[in-house]
């Protein structure tokens, strides 16, 4: 463990990035309560066009995140932020617009949630690798660390402001304000000025698919890096069915209900904060191993729901699983951001990215069948084992073992051999 060192913050270039994804990410929490009471309250609202448009907007944002990676590498990462949060400010302000007026349909907030979902999908690639652009190697860390937990208090604070903003201004205002942090977050963005020459590519003339194809050899070629987005996918389908699906099932039966799911997501709200903390300190010889270990701070939190335990103990499990879940994205993180190369950093954040989330409507949709198969304590004791073995067969591979942490980011070629 070494020291904390905050003096990332004197960095202007830094500052700005942090003050801008803060101002976003605040947002990004107010949207979804926004939204949600936007379309209810629509002449022809319901929830299954709430859920028609939030899937509309997934899928765009799952199809352009691969163009977003390529994207990125081509083109000034932060000016390829600039314009994604732009053009998610005008889709925000759009709807705000619509809702306002009476005027919005399910056709015009589908038509503007696949721009959205295009926005947040070049976004995403460009500002998961800016951040090694704006700091010295053996700060990426910390800095990751501070963006994640102004991502954590932003979700904590946004979902309560936009409560607020919802009940005293109504979801139409509201989503003109989430519009305005897109529109603030731009103009901090403008202010950043990356101290390394790779942010200036050279033009590229390779097509778009070259690049990829590149990109997809960038990826398979390090074992560590396939192997744990593989881990993800898998975790993440397990969390998706278990908390999403089957948790507030087992909370209406046996825990109390709302309230008391309430206070277990909101002890997970405090560990990642909690986690993103200590990620600022937490600096394992293996952040790969780590990484993959840090996943099992998710099963006791299944077994309490699979057990039905009483509330403090599942809130205290959850907890613990959202401190866990914090330090797993800072660190694996930071360890692609010092071990891949630059030029094509961003694409393969960008399958990262791609595989780690492609399969959570799977989760979502298997959960409940598999419930009704084997009962939901079975099922979630079922996720929970998915999760060690996922973990234990990631400790097993020689290239997570050998994995080191290394203050200095990767220099050389591009395309490395594979690791066995």
């Amino acid at each position: 463990m070494r020291s904390t060192d905050l003096s990332i913050l004197r960095e202007r270039s830094f500052r700005l990035l942090f003050s801008a994804r803060s101002v976003s990410l605040l947002g990004d929490a107010i949207a979804p309560v926004a939204l949600a009471f936007a379309v209810l309250g629509m002449p022809d609202g319901s929830g299954t066009t709430l859920g028609f448009v939030l899937a509309v907007r997934l899928a765009a944002q799952v199809a352009f995140l691969l163009y977003g990676g390529v994207l990125a590498d081509r083109l000034p990462r932060h000016r390829v932020m600039i314009w994604a949060e732009l053009a998610a400010g005008a889709v925000q302000g759009a709807i705000g617009f619509l809702v306002l007026t009476g005027t919005a349909s399910t056709l015009s907030l589908v038509a503007l949630s696949v721009v959205g979902g295009a926005a947040s999908a070049l976004f995403t690639p460009a500002s998961r690798t800016m951040t090694v652009q704006l700091v010295p190697a053996d700060k990426v860390q910390s800095a990751n660390a501070l963006v994640q937990l102004s991502m954590n208090a932003g979700s904590i604070g946004g979902a309560a402001l936009a409560g607020v903003l919802v009940t005293v201004l109504g979801p139409g205002w509201a989503l003109m304000v989430d519009a305005v942090t897109f529109l603030v977050s731009a103009a901090l963005l403008t202010g950043i000025r990356p101290s390394r020459a790779a942010d200036a590519p050279a033009p590229s003339t390779d097509h778009i698919f070259t690049q990829l194809k590149d990109g997809w050899r960038e990826f398979t070629a390090r074992t560590w890096v396939w192997a744990t987005v593989a881990q993800l996918a898998l975790v993440n389908v397990c969390i998706g069915g278990g908390f999403v699906v089957l948790g507030p099932v087992e909370a209406a039966k046996h825990l109390g209900g709302a309230s008391a799911w309430a206070a277990v997501l909101t002890a997970q709200a405090i560990g990642f904060v909690v986690g993103s903390l200590l990620a600022i300190r937490v600096r394992p010889r293996r952040p790969v191993q780590a990484a993959a270990l840090f996943t099992l701070g998710i099963v006791p939190s299944l077994l309490c729901l699979a057990w039905t335990a009483p509330v403090a103990v599942t809130a205290c499990a959850m907890l613990v699983t959202g401190v866990c879940m914090s330090l797993n994205d800072v660190t694996f993180l930071t360890a692609l951001q010092k071990h891949l190369p630059e030029e094509s950093m961003s694409r393969v954040m960008s399958y990262d990215a791609f595989g780690s989330f492609v399969f959570i409507p799977l989760g979502l949709a298997v959960a409940t069948p598999i419930a009704d198969s084997v009962g939901i304590g079975p099922a979630l004791a079922g996720a929970a084992a998915l999760i060690v073995l996922a973990a234990l067969t990631m400790v097993a591979l020689p290239s997570v073992r050998a994995m080191r942490d290394d203050p200095e980011p990767l220099a050389g070629p591009a395309l490395q051999p594979a690791e066995s």
